[in-house]
């Protein structure tokens, strides 16, 4: 089991923003004989065959076509981007003798664990070159920045409870004064552009702690950006490793989950829809026969869950309470934030049992308000039976968070099965 979590920890580790992540998946995809397509390009399809598509270099959705005819589609939907701070157009800010960054917060960040740890830059910047904009990969591999925290002796109260201002107490130390002006450069070098290339960027901060594999048995995985790297890491490996033979197999990514998903690359996008429809077009098939296969389709939407807290048990509810290494956990909402119904839940759990996984259940405390997720956003473009599941996973939304082992070989393993 260590192996694949291993594995796990290494694409983290190259993956510090959704640009990165998704060029690890492409890399994969490409080493095992995927194909990848462009948007902008006709597509040609055949059966047997194994292909990629992204778009904004931030989602990715991988599909494969078994040899023998196929109108069903299998869909394990997941997301590339994790909460953190954006780098703000003309960041440096000098002031006393230090050069900050300004930055600006993505997603619902757990803050506290932002500060007084290593800090770098990723994600991507924008140039031209020969005529064209095209853009450029970056991830500074260094230990470039810290937020410092304030002196306990200038905050009695810090213990006590501190209400964050993103604006004020998150901005990241870059350098003495005579930093300044050099923030760019760096970016560029790293980049392997000129500074004055630079038109444009995507550029945020990632946390330099490498994941580990700890605890009295070495059960536990933490890392940064488990939620939701660990199941589109889980449904990259089922894809490659399955057989594939009797249904449309589709590793689906999409990027901004973390702010709504309402962007060209997010759920809430036609991204999907535009990748199955072009799909059932190329493989000869009229639009009709496109909405009888999304009638037989299934999908799977894979975020998260959160586990039974050691310190905290009143926060989970009273009797539905997943643990770690316990099993998948099958997520529900009546308000439909988790788009699990009865078909869909037993649909599910029907496979687990022919995968020879857990399964356990995961809804809120009655008194608790929930985030959605990909599900019932991209039920909106694409209508299917679809169930929302994760696995369980403390500190959600932390830079450092915490899941388990066997919970990412057993997503493996039923990503696997899903995709026979």
């Amino acid at each position: 089991m260590n192996s694949t979590a291993e594995k796990l920890l290494t694409f983290i580790k190259e993956s510090p923003t959704a640009f990165q992540a998704v060029e690890m998946m492409k890399k994969r995809f490409g080493e095992n004989g995927f194909t990848e397509l462009k948007e902008d390009e006709h597509w040609e399809l055949v059966n047997g065959g194994k292909y990629f598509v992204t778009r904004n270099h931030s989602a990715v959705i991988a599909f494969t076509v078994p040899e023998a005819s196929s109108d069903v589609f299998h869909i394990i939907a997941s997301h590339s981007d994790s909460p953190s701070l954006k780098i703000k157009e003309n960041p440096e800010m000098v002031e006393n003798g230090y050069v900050k960054l300004n930055v600006e917060l993505y997603g619902g960040a757990l803050l506290a664990p932002w500060f007084d740890r290593p800090l770098s830059v990723a994600g991507r910047v924008i140039v031209k070159e020969n005529g064209q904009i095209c853009e450029k990969l970056v991830t500074v591999d260094k230990d470039m920045l810290m937020i410092p925290n304030l002196a306990i002796h200038m905050n009695r109260e810090a213990n006590s409870g501190y209400k964050y201002n993103v604006q004020k107490d998150l901005l990241p130390l870059y350098g003495l004064e005579s930093a300044k002006g050099t923030f760019f450069k760096t970016v560029a070098e790293a980049a392997g552009v000129a500074e004055e290339e630079i038109l444009g960027h995507d550029l945020f901060l990632y946390n330099r702690m490498p994941g580990t594999i700890w605890g009295g048995e070495e059960e536990f995985v933490s890392a940064p950006r488990l939620d939701d790297l660990q199941c589109a890491f889980s449904s990259m490996e089922g894809l490659i490793a399955g057989k594939n033979e009797k249904s449309i197999c589709v590793h689906m990514v999409m990027d901004n989950e973390e702010v709504g998903s309402g962007t060209k690359q997010g759920a809430a996008s036609t991204f999907l829809r535009d990748t199955l429809l072009r799909i059932n077009l190329g493989l000869g098939r009229s639009y009709e026969d496109y909405l009888i296969s999304l009638a037989k389709s299934f999908m799977i939407s894979a975020d998260n869950a959160h586990a039974i807290h050691p310190n905290y048990p009143e926060k989970a509810d009273p009797v539905n309470r997943p643990h770690i290494n316990g099993g998948i956990a099958v997520k529900y909402n009546a308000n439909q934030k988790y788009c699990t119904d009865g078909i869909s839940a037993a649909m599910f759990k029907d496979l687990c049992k022919e995968a020879g996984v857990a399964c356990q259940v995961y809804v809120n405390r009655s008194d608790v308000a929930g985030g959605s997720t990909l599900g019932n956003i991209s039920n909106t473009q694409v209508a299917l039976n679809t169930v929302d599941i994760g696995l369980p996973q403390l500190a959600m939304h932390s830079p450092y968070e915490t899941a388990g082992v066997k919970d990412t070989c057993d997503f493996v393993k039923l990503a696997e099965v899903f995709y026979a």
